[in-house]
Formats: C-alpha cells, structure tokens, sequence
C-alpha cells in the first residue's frame, strides 16, 4: 500500500490523503477528523503535490461505481503503477457547468453585472470568470457595456432560445389556442412550461390594448406565485412539490404566498375548482386564471388569462375560467390526437 497527498477542491482549500491499495485495487480517502469521502477528478492546476507521467491531475472521491487506470501516480519517490479511478469531473466539464451557471445569472438579472457581482452571486474564482467571461464575449454569448466591466447575455443567446421554441412539436398548435383564446376573452393570454420549481413562458399573446411593449417569452418566474405554476404544481402530489420546492419562497408583492402550509391549501383548491387564480401574488394590479394542458402525466404545459385585478370577479372571472378551461382542455385533446407528448 502507498499513501499520496491530495489536493481537494479550489486551491488553499483542505489537503488530505488517499491510501493506494494494490490487493483491495481501490483508493481510500483519509480526511483529517477520519472522514471518509471526496472524489476523482481533475486536480487544480498549481497543486504540486501529486501528479502523473502523461499529465492527468487526480483528485479523490469515494463513488460507487469504479474503474480500472493505469495512469502512473508519483509523490516524491513513490510510484503507484495500478489504481482504481472513479467517475471524473474534468476541468472541461467544470468549466461547462461553470459556462452555463454565469449565462443563467446573466439572464436572470434585470441589469448587467461586473465580474465582482458575478463572483459575489456565484463564489467562482474571479481567475475563472474572467475567462470564461472572455471566451463568451469572443463568442458573442455575452456582451458587455460600453466601459466593459459590466456584462449581459449576447445575442447569440437568443439563437439557442428561438431554436429550442422552433422545434417545440406542441406550440405551433397552442399558438393557435392562444388566438382564438384572446379572440374570444379579449385579455393577454401566456404558455408556459414548468422547469423544476419555476414556469418558463413560451408564448404570449397579448391583448388588443396592452401597453407592455416587452414579451414575456423567455422569462421564467417562481412556480408558487403565478397561476400559471400553480396549475401545474396541483397535478403533483405533495411530497412531489416539497421536493421541488426551494427552501423559502420569494415574495414578489405582499399578496405573495410564502407560507408552505398556504400554498399547500391553495393547490388542494386548485385541484377541487379544476383552474388556478391568483390576485396580485405576481404583479401588482394583475390577476390570472389559469389551467394545465393535460397531454402529458403529469402536466408539463400550462395556458393562463392575464386580466386587470379589479375585473376578475364575479361573472367577468366564471366567464374568463370557463373560457380558459374550454379552449385548453380543447389543445390537449388535439395534441393527444396527434401524438406529441
């Protein structure tokens, strides 16, 4: 058995050691305190305590699963000819999830943000954003300000969005849902689809005489404020949306349900009613009835009616729900019938 130092994680973070077991063919992780946990993978460049003949970096990681290596370790006159290597997360991959994650911040910020406010909201090192900054820039992914320290998403972004909605099989037919939809209610219609504990809008039409003069396509906003999320949060079960939701719920306006027990009793009614209704829990002024497209199990897929909030109630609001709830269950039963799921 030989033991070697590893380095785990981001540089000047915690050292430790792995015994290299050549009867057992697999390494163990020895932390400080005899903890027995960490990975393979990449080590940080700089690290000069382990490294190998053909110039693979090894972290250490105990997983489940493992395969054989023959990559040659060496630590100061120790060699280790055979060890079992683990799943790796290479410096390729890292820097892929680290790629997507900056584009996602970026997207979901109202204004651009320096490479300090992305290292305050993300924890990369600024070495690391700079770059990857650098290369989205080249690449036309991210675009900065005219001083060039503030950065946004690029227009190139915006050929990954539109080619994702062009090949979508079931929003051509929902658009024509939206139409008639809005022909007949006359208020702003929304599509959307649930990611995880949030909506994404994919398509909106908006009413004859709306000011806004930004889409909502695009945009993805918490699922427990919007009647949209609702809909598609009451065909889950409750451990389901436990398991989905984040650990505090963000409050747009103070109608905003953040209690958990709230929202648990607001989806059992969406269940009995059949439609979700929220008055100002998204926007200030706004209410919104909305209902799942029932073509997949569970419900991916939801349509809403955007209306002024002092118009949904009464006879305005059966007559909006009623619509709402004919047209969608309408788009389900057709896209049922041409098979897209």
């Amino acid at each position: 058995m030989g033991r070697v130092a590893v380095r785990l994680a981001e540089p000047d973070q915690l050292v430790s050691t792995v015994d290299l077991d050549d009867r057992a063919q697999r390494p163990r992780l020895v932390h400080p305190g005899g903890v027995e946990q960490g990975r393979i993978g990449e080590r940080d460049r700089g690290d000069s305590d382990v490294r190998d003949g053909v110039g693979f970096h090894i972290h250490v990681r105990l997983l489940s699963s493992w395969r054989p290596s023959t990559h040659k370790l060496t630590s100061g006159s120790m060699a280790v000819n055979r060890c079992w290597v683990g799943v790796v997360m290479s410096e390729a991959v890292k820097s892929a999830e680290r790629t997507v994650r900056i584009l996602e911040v970026l997207a979901n910020s109202p204004t651009r943000l320096t490479i300090s406010q992305l290292q305050e909201r993300m924890g990369y090192p600024r070495s690391s954003l700079h770059a990857l900054v650098r290369t989205l820039r080249e690449l036309k992914w991210v675009e900065a300000d005219e001083t060039g320290t503030a950065f946004g998403v690029g227009p190139h972004a915006l050929l990954s969005g539109t080619a994702y909605l062009d090949r979508d099989p079931a929003l051509r037919y929902a658009l024509e849902c939206l139409e008639d939809l809005r022909a007949d209610i006359g208020y702003t219609i929304h599509y959307a689809r649930r990611d995880e504990a949030h909506i994404i809008y994919l398509a909106s039409r908006e009413s004859r005489d709306s000011v806004r003069m930004v889409s909502r396509v695009g945009r993805r906003l918490p699922a427990h404020l919007t009647a949209l999320g609702q809909a598609l949060l009451a065909g889950l079960t409750r451990d389901e949306v436990e398991a989905i939701l984040p650990a505090d719920l963000e409050s747009f306006t103070p109608r905003t349900i953040t209690a958990r027990d709230a929202l648990m009793a607001e989806l059992d009614e969406v269940r009995t009613r059949g439609w979700a209704f929220e008055r100002e829990q998204g926007s200030a002024g706004v209410a919104c009835v909305a209902t799942a497209v029932d073509y997949r199990i569970p419900a991916t897929d939801a349509i809403s009616c955007s209306m002024p909030a002092h118009l949904a109630d009464g006879e305005e609001l059966d007559r909006v729900a009623k619509a709402v709830v004919t047209h969608t269950q309408r788009l389900a039963a057709t896209l049922r019938r041409e098979g897209i799921r």
